[in-house]
C-alpha cells in the first residue's frame, strides 16, 4: 500500500512539475539538442579487427552484455526486464538486425543516441537507458562500440513493450526531464590531475557509468547530485546499493586501493564475501575484463573523491 501511495505521488509531482515548464522553453531546448551538429566520425585508426576489439573491451566496460541480455536468451537481443518506481523497462536488441536491432543504424543516428538520448525515430530514450552518463563517451570509443556491435551475429527478436506507469509512458515528457537534469557532454578531464585519475574519472563517470546505480535519485528519476556515489537504498530490482564515497563509517573509507582492485576482478570484498545481485552481473560480463590499470584507475578516482556520510540499509 505504502508504494502504491509513493508511486502515485510521484505521478502527481511529475505531472505537475511538467505542466508547470514552458512549452516554448521546452521546444527550443528539444530542437538544440536535435539539430546540433554532430561530432565529424573520422575513420578509426587500426585495422578492422583492432577496432571490433577495441570495441569489445569499451562494451564490457560499459556493462552492456547485462542489460541488454535476458535470462536464458541470445546475448545482446535485449528483453531484460529493469524494474524501476516507475515501471518496467525492456531493454532493446543491440545485434544488427535491421527489422528488430539497429542493424540500419548510422553512425551519427548511434552517437546522437549515447550523447543526447534520442532514438533515430527523433523520439525521446526514457533515462533508464543511461545516456546522461554516456554523454561523456568519445566520439572515438563510441564508434568502436558500435563496430563490435555490427561484427556480432544478428538476432531477429523483437523489443518488448515498456510496462510504464501513466503519464511516465509519455515520451513528450521527456523533453522536460531532459531540460531539467540532462547536461551533454563530453567528458573533460581535469588539466591539474594525473592521468590515472582521468583515466578513473571517465570510466566511473561516463563508460561504466557507477552513478547510475550508486546514487540515490529524486522525485523524478534523476541523481541526486550531493549524493553522487554515496550509495542507492532502491537500486536496480529494488537491491541497495552501497556507498562508494571514501567515507570511513558508511562507504569504501577504509578499504585499500588493493581491495577495490580485487572487488572488480573478482567480486570479492575484503571481509572475503562476495558481491550478488547487479554488482555480480557487472564484474562477470565486464568489470572482469578490464586492464589492472584501468581497474587501478578506477580506484583511484574513487578513493580521491570527497567522503560522503551516507548510511544505506542492505536489503536481504
Amino acid at each position: 500500500m505504502g508504494a502504491l501511495r509513493r508511486r502515485w505521488r510521484w505521478v502527481l509531482l511529475a505531472t505537475v512539475v511538467m505542466a508547470a515548464l514552458p512549452f516554448g522553453a521546452l521546444w527550443l531546448s528539444d530542437r538544440l539538442i536535435l539539430h546540433e551538429p554532430e561530432a565529424s566520425a573520422e575513420p578509426l585508426p587500426g585495422t578492422v579487427s583492432d577496432i571490433v576489439a577495441r570495441g569489445e573491451y569499451l562494451t564490457r566496460a560499459g556493462g552492456c552484455f547485462s542489460c541488454h541480455t535476458s535470462p536464458g536468451g541470445e546475448p545482446m537481443a535485449g528483453g531484460r526486464a529493469l524494474v524501476t518506481p516507475f515501471g518496467t523497462f525492456y531493454s532493446p536488441n543491440l545485434t544488427p538486425d535491421v527489422a528488430t536491432g539497429i542493424g540500419g543504424w548510422t553512425d551519427a543516428q548511434f552517437l546522437r543516441a549515447l550523447r543526447k538520448g534520442v532514438r533515430p525515430d527523433g523520439s525521446d530514450y526514457f533515462p533508464v537507458f543511461p545516456y546522461a552518463s554516456f554523454t561523456g563517451i568519445t566520439t572515438g570509443d563510441a564508434l568502436a562500440i558500435k563496430a563490435y556491435l555490427f561484427s556480432r551475429p544478428a538476432v531477429h527478436q523483437p523489443n518488448r513493450a515498456h510496462e510504464v506507469a501513466f503519464p511516465f509512458s509519455w515520451r513528450f515528457l521527456q523533453s522536460g526531464w531532459r531540460l531539467l537534469f540532462f547536461k551533454p557532454g563530453p567528458f573533460r578531464p581535469s588539466p591539474d590531475r594525473s592521468a590515472a585519475y582521468n583515466r578513473g574519472a571517465y570510466l566511473v563517470t561516463a563508460l561504466s557509468h557507477c552513478g547510475e546505480c550508486h546514487t540515490p535519485r529524486n522525485a523524478l528519476g534523476a541523481m541526486r547530485p550531493g549524493l553522487r556515489l554515496a550509495g542507492n537504498a532502491d537500486g536496480p530490482d529494488g537491491q541497495s546499493v552501497p556507498n562508494i564515497t571514501p567515507d570511513s563509517a558508511t562507504g569504501i573509507g577504509e578499504w585499500e586501493k588493493s581491495d577495490l582492485i580485487e572487488l572488480l576482478k573478482t567480486g570479492t570484498t575484503p571481509e572475503q564475501t562476495k558481491v550478488k545481485g547487479a554488482m555480480h552481473e557487472a564484474i562477470v560480463d565486464g568489470l572482469k575484463y578490464l586492464t589492472d590499470d584501468d581497474r587501478a584507475a578506477i580506484a583511484d578516482y574513487l578513493l580521491a573523491q570527497a567522503p560522503i556520510v551516507h548510511e544505506v540499509a542492505r536489503r536481504r
